[in-house]
Protein backbone atom coordinates (compact mmCIF):
# COMPACT_ATOMS: atom_id res chain seq x y z
CA UNK A 1 0.00 0.00 0.00
CA UNK A 2 3.00 2.32 0.90
CA UNK A 3 4.57 1.86 -2.87
CA UNK A 4 1.04 2.65 -4.45
CA UNK A 5 0.91 5.51 -2.13
CA UNK A 6 3.82 6.67 -3.33
CA UNK A 7 3.06 5.84 -7.33
CA UNK A 8 5.47 3.02 -7.56
CA UNK A 9 3.07 0.43 -8.06
CA UNK A 10 -0.01 -0.07 -9.81
CA UNK A 11 -2.79 -1.99 -8.24
CA UNK A 12 -5.48 -3.18 -10.14
CA UNK A 13 -8.19 -5.59 -8.05
CA UNK A 14 -8.63 -9.12 -9.32
CA UNK A 15 -6.32 -8.60 -12.34
CA UNK A 16 -2.91 -7.75 -10.65
CA UNK A 17 -0.20 -5.81 -9.45
CA UNK A 18 2.30 -3.78 -11.73
CA UNK A 19 5.57 -1.26 -11.34
CA UNK A 20 4.53 1.91 -12.42
CA UNK A 21 6.94 3.87 -14.88
CA UNK A 22 8.68 6.82 -14.18
CA UNK A 23 6.26 9.67 -13.89
CA UNK A 24 8.19 12.72 -15.17
CA UNK A 25 5.23 14.94 -13.39
CA UNK A 26 5.89 13.76 -10.10
CA UNK A 27 9.48 13.54 -10.61
CA UNK A 28 9.39 17.26 -11.39
CA UNK A 29 7.20 18.08 -8.39
CA UNK A 30 9.40 15.98 -6.16
CA UNK A 31 12.22 17.62 -7.25
CA UNK A 32 10.79 21.08 -7.29
CA UNK A 33 10.23 20.65 -3.34
CA UNK A 34 13.61 19.36 -2.95
CA UNK A 35 15.28 21.95 -4.45
CA UNK A 36 13.52 24.83 -2.95
CA UNK A 37 13.78 22.97 0.64
CA UNK A 38 17.13 22.15 0.18
CA UNK A 39 17.97 26.26 -0.65
CA UNK A 40 16.55 26.69 2.47
CA UNK A 41 18.32 24.30 4.42
CA UNK A 42 21.90 25.48 2.68
CA UNK A 43 21.55 29.08 4.03
CA UNK A 44 20.90 27.65 7.42
CA UNK A 45 24.01 25.85 7.01
CA UNK A 46 25.93 28.68 6.35
CA UNK A 47 24.60 30.35 9.64
CA UNK A 48 24.65 27.19 12.31
CA UNK A 49 27.18 24.78 10.86
CA UNK A 50 29.56 23.98 13.68
CA UNK A 51 32.76 21.63 12.88
CA UNK A 52 31.76 18.75 13.83
CA UNK A 53 29.25 19.12 10.43
CA UNK A 54 31.70 20.54 8.36
CA UNK A 55 34.33 17.61 8.94
CA UNK A 56 31.41 15.24 8.35
CA UNK A 57 30.97 16.94 4.78
CA UNK A 58 34.79 17.34 4.09
CA UNK A 59 35.03 13.56 4.82
CA UNK A 60 31.99 12.68 2.56
CA UNK A 61 33.95 14.78 -0.13
CA UNK A 62 37.32 13.07 0.31
CA UNK A 63 35.41 9.87 -0.05
CA UNK A 64 33.74 10.87 -3.36
CA UNK A 65 36.71 12.27 -4.84
CA UNK A 66 38.47 8.73 -3.91
CA UNK A 67 35.27 6.44 -5.20
CA UNK A 68 35.51 8.96 -8.44
CA UNK A 69 39.38 7.94 -8.89
CA UNK A 70 38.20 4.04 -8.44
CA UNK A 71 35.24 4.06 -10.25
CA UNK A 72 33.32 3.08 -7.90
CA UNK A 73 30.39 4.59 -9.14
CA UNK A 74 27.39 3.00 -6.46
CA UNK A 75 29.58 3.92 -3.67
CA UNK A 76 29.15 7.48 -5.04
CA UNK A 77 26.14 7.18 -5.77
CA UNK A 78 25.61 6.73 -1.88
CA UNK A 79 28.10 9.49 -0.96
CA UNK A 80 25.52 12.01 -2.91
CA UNK A 81 22.84 11.00 -1.02
CA UNK A 82 24.88 10.88 2.34
CA UNK A 83 26.07 14.20 1.27
CA UNK A 84 22.52 16.03 1.65
CA UNK A 85 21.29 14.12 4.39
CA UNK A 86 24.43 15.61 6.46
CA UNK A 87 23.38 18.94 5.90
CA UNK A 88 19.98 18.60 7.04
CA UNK A 89 21.02 16.87 10.24
CA UNK A 90 24.07 19.59 10.48
CA UNK A 91 20.72 22.11 10.78
CA UNK A 92 18.72 19.64 12.94
CA UNK A 93 15.82 18.99 10.26
CA UNK A 94 15.80 15.10 10.56
CA UNK A 95 12.34 14.89 10.02
CA UNK A 96 12.29 17.54 6.62
CA UNK A 97 14.93 15.09 4.96
CA UNK A 98 12.35 12.42 5.82
CA UNK A 99 9.65 14.05 4.07
CA UNK A 100 12.07 15.34 1.31
CA UNK A 101 13.01 11.57 0.50
CA UNK A 102 9.02 10.24 1.17
CA UNK A 103 8.43 12.74 -1.96
CA UNK A 104 11.52 11.49 -4.32
CA UNK A 105 10.45 8.18 -5.04
CA UNK A 106 10.73 8.74 -8.98
CA UNK A 107 13.23 11.32 -8.65
CA UNK A 108 15.45 8.34 -7.27
CA UNK A 109 14.18 5.96 -9.50
CA UNK A 110 15.74 8.22 -12.10
CA UNK A 111 19.31 8.88 -10.26
CA UNK A 112 19.20 5.15 -9.96
CA UNK A 113 18.90 4.63 -13.99
CA UNK A 114 21.73 6.74 -13.92
CA UNK A 115 23.81 4.50 -12.37
CA UNK A 116 23.64 2.73 -15.46
CA UNK A 117 23.94 5.24 -17.94
CA UNK A 118 27.52 7.38 -18.66
CA UNK A 119 27.11 9.91 -15.51
CA UNK A 120 29.44 12.70 -15.45
CA UNK A 121 30.06 12.36 -11.62
CA UNK A 122 32.69 14.73 -12.31
CA UNK A 123 30.34 17.28 -12.27
CA UNK A 124 28.30 15.96 -9.24
CA UNK A 125 31.54 15.74 -7.35
CA UNK A 126 32.42 19.06 -8.27
CA UNK A 127 28.74 20.92 -7.57
CA UNK A 128 29.11 18.97 -3.80
CA UNK A 129 32.50 21.00 -3.54
CA UNK A 130 31.00 24.24 -4.70
CA UNK A 131 28.14 24.00 -1.86
CA UNK A 132 30.64 22.99 0.71
CA UNK A 133 32.87 25.41 -0.08
CA UNK A 134 30.20 28.08 -0.04
CA UNK A 135 28.84 27.11 3.60
CA UNK A 136 32.66 27.21 4.98
CA UNK A 137 32.88 30.79 3.04
CA UNK A 138 29.15 31.41 4.87
CA UNK A 139 27.90 32.34 1.21
CA UNK A 140 24.79 31.83 1.75
CA UNK A 141 23.93 33.32 -2.43
CA UNK A 142 26.63 30.88 -3.56
CA UNK A 143 25.40 28.32 -1.71
CA UNK A 144 21.66 28.76 -2.45
CA UNK A 145 23.03 28.81 -6.03
CA UNK A 146 25.51 25.90 -6.35
CA UNK A 147 22.67 24.23 -4.67
CA UNK A 148 20.17 25.19 -7.40
CA UNK A 149 22.15 24.12 -9.95
CA UNK A 150 23.07 20.81 -8.72
CA UNK A 151 19.40 19.85 -8.81
CA UNK A 152 18.57 21.06 -11.55
CA UNK A 153 21.60 18.75 -13.19
CA UNK A 154 18.52 16.25 -13.50
CA UNK A 155 16.28 18.32 -15.73
CA UNK A 156 18.74 17.69 -18.50
CA UNK A 157 19.32 13.76 -17.53
CA UNK A 158 15.88 13.30 -17.81
CA UNK A 159 15.61 13.65 -21.21
CA UNK A 160 18.98 12.01 -22.04
CA UNK A 161 17.36 9.04 -20.10
CA UNK A 162 13.84 9.17 -21.67
CA UNK A 163 15.78 8.91 -24.76
CA UNK A 164 18.00 5.43 -23.87
CA UNK A 165 15.42 4.22 -21.78
CA UNK A 166 11.77 5.65 -23.84
CA UNK A 167 9.99 2.23 -22.38
CA UNK A 168 10.47 3.65 -18.81
CA UNK A 169 8.93 6.65 -18.76
CA UNK A 170 5.12 7.68 -19.26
Amino acid sequence: MKLEQEDLLGIYPQSGTIVSKIDLAILEEGRFVRENIEKAVVREACDIFDNNALFQLETNITMQELCLNKGTFKRLFELDEEFHKLIFQGCNKFKTWKMVRQMNSHFDRLRILKLSSKTNWDTVYEQHKAIYKAIIDKNKEAAERAMSNHLKLVIVEKDELKSIYPDYFN
